[in-house]
């Protein structure tokens, strides 16, 4: 089965966007900005797992990457070409904080100040991410530790008071699931820990991070809406037998409910018995913690990549994004969607899974569920140049126009998630990147990257987006 790759027309999609939704395109630090050494930056969990021998795929380091850093007017007139109306972006922690702690960096905040005023002239709204992966090296057990949560909130108050007049909508922490399984779980991300449940304690203190950062923001005064951003996978157990059901259960609750539960609902997910002692992280959190956690939130902030496909049994090895010895020791293993479309990255093409997603978060958490913006959607593929001096990313257009479109229809009126108040889509991402542990190995972006020189070509998706923006009423 192979993606229909047929060029769709703009209008009919531009036709069923709604007045006032926002559609964007989003980046992090880590991956794009580069100048590692540039002022006094100090190193970040990323810079020195890269520096791991075996880590990255390619064997490449977060150094340079697309050179966002020297090239940021460049990035922001492609922006503004496209036509976005947002730009969701990351700081850099050990930019603006190097030492983890203390004052912001003048030389460091000042890079800030001039992305988000050019963004400004330029009519483009700044979605500002404080925290996407990146930690400062010195902060030895990351997540693992209570400390790190205090930190957060320190930075989210500096941050606020310094750009707080400018951005548009602000968001605390980025896949706190991702953080969890694949740098502490299973190894595969900094910082390269394969603790399996063990790493469940960096649950309780990202989110316990979120919400001090929440109240940080508050307290500085800040103009823009505040929100939180967690990918969210459907699970399905592989068949009706009782074993595989269970399974599905527990990675649905370790990758969706035990992040959501507490920011919407106050409290932890109910756990089957069966489960108690492996999530047993969870039985004794203080009323205090979940009291903090559980804020008043503008927005929910919805990744949605793939769909999941769960049985019981010893894990193969695979996760979603790469190998992991510790996959092995789990009681559940994660099977191919047979037959399915793929990325570049092997991930299932399943648009239809957007409305399944948006159904369970309407219906798991009713009008607790502030309104949502879609943060993340996007795909992989082997992107070329071709003898024309174009990228003929055709299967980036088929996938960016059927996932909208479900998105859109699911919350339309008689849609299967109608009820769901959706105000924006963000395209991950603007230019290629740094593929975190694949490195430069899966490209992303509307613009073609030459990591070599640094070279931007917007390839034919980000034509064919910037004609769909041009095109609504």
């Amino acid at each position: 089965m192979t993606l229909d790759t047929a060029t769709p027309a703009a209008e009919p999609l531009a036709a069923r966007i709604p007045a006032g939704f926002v559609i964007g395109a989003a980046t992090a630090a880590p991956q794009i900005e580069g100048a590692a050494v540039v002022g006094r930056r100090t190193p970040s969990i990323w810079d020195r797992f890269a520096a791991e021998p075996g880590r990255i795929l390619d064997g490449s380091t977060p150094a340079v990457t697309a050179d966002h850093f020297h090239r940021r007017q460049e990035d922001v007139a492609l922006l503004r070409g496209l036509g976005a109306d947002a730009y969701r972006f990351s700081f850099s922690w050990t930019r603006v904080q190097p030492a983890g702690r203390g004052a912001l960096d003048p030389e460091g905040a000042g890079f800030y100040d001039r992305l988000l005023d050019e963004l400004l002239e330029v009519g483009v709204r700044p979605f500002a991410t404080i925290s996407h992966w990146d930690l400062p090296e010195g902060y030895e057990r990351g997540w693992l530790d209570r400390e790190t949560a205090l930190r957060l909130g320190e930075l989210a108050g500096l941050l606020g008071e310094r750009y707080g007049d400018r951005v548009d909508s602000w968001i605390t922490i980025n896949e706190p699931a991702t953080v969890t399984l694949n740098g502490y779980a299973l190894g595969i991300h900094a910082p390269g820990d394969s603790l399996l449940f063990d790493a469940l304690p960096t649950v309780h203190h990202q989110l316990l991070g979120h919400g001090m950062a929440v109240q940080a923001l508050r307290a500085a005064g800040v103009q823009g809406a505040i929100g939180i951003t967690n990918t969210h996978s459907p699970v399905s157990p592989a068949s009706d037998a009782p074993e595989d059901q269970a399974m599905a259960a527990l990675f649905d609750l370790v990758h969706n409910r035990v992040y959501a539960d507490p920011v919407l609902l106050g409290h932890y997910p109910e756990v089957p018995g069966f489960l108690g002692d492996a999530l047993a992280a969870f039985d004794a959190v203080p009323a205090e913690d979940l009291a903090q956690i559980h804020q008043p939130l503008d927005f929910y902030g919805l990744n949605y990549y793939m769909p999941t496909l769960i049985a019981a049994g010893s894990g193969s090895g695979e996760s979603p994004d790469g190998e992991s010895a510790a996959m092995s020791a789990l009681p559940f293993r994660l099977l191919d969607f047979e037959g399915a479309p793929k990325t570049g990255f092997g991930w299932p093409i399943a648009p239809d899974g957007f409305g399944r997603a948006l159904t369970e978060m309407r219906d798991r958490y009713g009008d607790t569920l502030p309104p949502v913006f879609i943060t993340e959607n996007g795909a992989s593929f082997p992107d070329t140049i071709g003898d024309d001096g174009r990228v003929h990313d055709d299967e980036r257009i088929a996938f960016l126009h059927d996932h909208l479109s479900a998105a859109l229809a699911a919350v339309e009126p008689g849609g299967v998630a109608e009820g769901i108040d959706l105000r924006g889509f963000f395209v991950w991402s603007l230019i290629d990147n740094w593929e975190w542990a694949a490195g430069f190995t899966q490209r992303f972006g509307l613009v073609h990257v030459d990591f070599e020189t640094g070279r931007r070509t917007p390839k034919a998706s980000y034509e064919w987006l910037r004609a769909v923006l041009a095109a609504r009423a």
